[in-house]
């Protein structure tokens, strides 16, 4: 049973876990922007131009869209990533793949499946909760035609702030009054449960503590919205949801089918890659299993390399599409290229 969480305490420790997390410098998979790339919201006098991101394309019966959140910028690598690695090697690692060797700047990208009938949102980004180089996604919907009503489903990957945070405005109404939530039911009992287990983890009790407050009062503020799916099911008869447990308990990969096309959406399994597709041993700080985490990983890269399958990252570099292949003992991202622009 969901449990609620009302009082005028808890909605002033909301607040100000939002505003701690603004100062902290890693949050489960989020750091708090330092708005390093602000400048680019007002380069060459044109906001509208870098906020309106958003690219279509085709699987079988389905329209597809890749809708820009924004960006999450790290401006110090470890220990988010690859903690307990030599600094030497993350820095070489970064440098041999022509990257920044003092930040990572994760892209938010999210999908949108467009059937006959449904308009479906996989992950509704990070709302209003860590400032304005994130949060993109309603005036990008627009910019796509879509209007946040015309939303019929959203499919939660996981309940982390950077992935449900778009679901409440400032007051906790809802930003897609009509749409219907889905979130794993193995999920939803971590989070609403008495004590998450953050034992396994290597993120600090300040941080956990501020994501399950956040996690919590959103689902249960979303309760009369909410559907729970288990593992292997099948919904809207084009997606296929698979359990990938570590980077939460019930985080999901999303299978969306059509015809005889498919294409995964490993939402968090992967976060930069450079550092944790090509070594998946080295890990990510904010897993909450950090050791199942890496198994489920190196896992479902395999799966996906073997059968050359087209993939969706939610973090990986913008539009986030491409294809994973074996090289040592880790991986190479293959990003997809476009000949035009939208």
């Amino acid at each position: 049973m969901t449990q609620r969480f009302c009082s005028d305490t808890f909605d002033e420790k909301i607040i100000m876990n939002r505003r701690n997390a603004l100062k902290n410098t890693a949050v489960l998979g989020l750091s708090a922007p330092f708005f390093l790339k602000t400048e680019l919201l007002k380069q060459k006098g044109n906001p509208e131009k870098i906020l309106s991101s958003y690219h279509k394309f085709r699987l079988g019966d389905l329209e597809l869209i890749v809708i820009s959140d924004g960006h999450i910028l790290f401006d110090k690598i470890q220990p988010s990533f690859a903690p307990g690695i030599a600094s030497d090697k993350v820095i070489k690692a970064l440098e041999d793949n022509f990257l920044p060797s003092k930040e990572v700047d994760l892209a938010i990208n999210i999908l949108v499946v467009k059937s006959a009938q449904k308009t479906i949102l996989i992950d509704c980004g990070c709302g209003f909760n860590f400032g304005d180089a994130s949060g993109w996604l309603p005036k990008n919907l627009s910019a796509a035609g879509i209007k946040p009503e015309n939303i019929t489903d959203i499919v939660l990957t996981h309940a982390h702030p950077d992935h449900l945070g778009g679901l409440l405005n400032k007051d906790d109404t809802l930003v897609f009054p009509h749409a219907n939530i889905h979130l794993s039911q193995i999920e939803n009992n971590f989070w609403m449960g008495a004590s998450p287990d953050f034992s396994k983890s290597k993120v600090n009790a300040s941080l956990a503590e501020m994501v399950t407050n956040i996690a919590r009062h959103t689902i249960t503020t979303i309760k009369p919205k909410l559907h729970f799916f288990n593992d292997g099911d099948t919904l809207f008869n084009c997606i296929r949801l698979v359990l990938a447990p570590g980077h939460t308990p019930g985080h999901t990969i999303v299978n969306i089918f059509s015809k005889n096309e498919e294409l995964v959406h490993v939402a968090d399994l992967v976060h930069s890659s450079a550092l944790v597709v090509a070594h998946p041993d080295w890990g990510f700080e904010g897993d909450t299993d950090f050791d199942l985490a890496i198994k489920s990983r190196k896992k479902v890269l395999k799966e996906l390399a073997e059968n050359r399958k087209l993939i969706f990252s939610y973090h990986l570099p913008w539009p986030g599409l491409g294809h994973v292949r074996q090289k040592d003992d880790g991986f190479d991202w293959v990003q997809t290229t476009f000949s035009v622009p939208d």
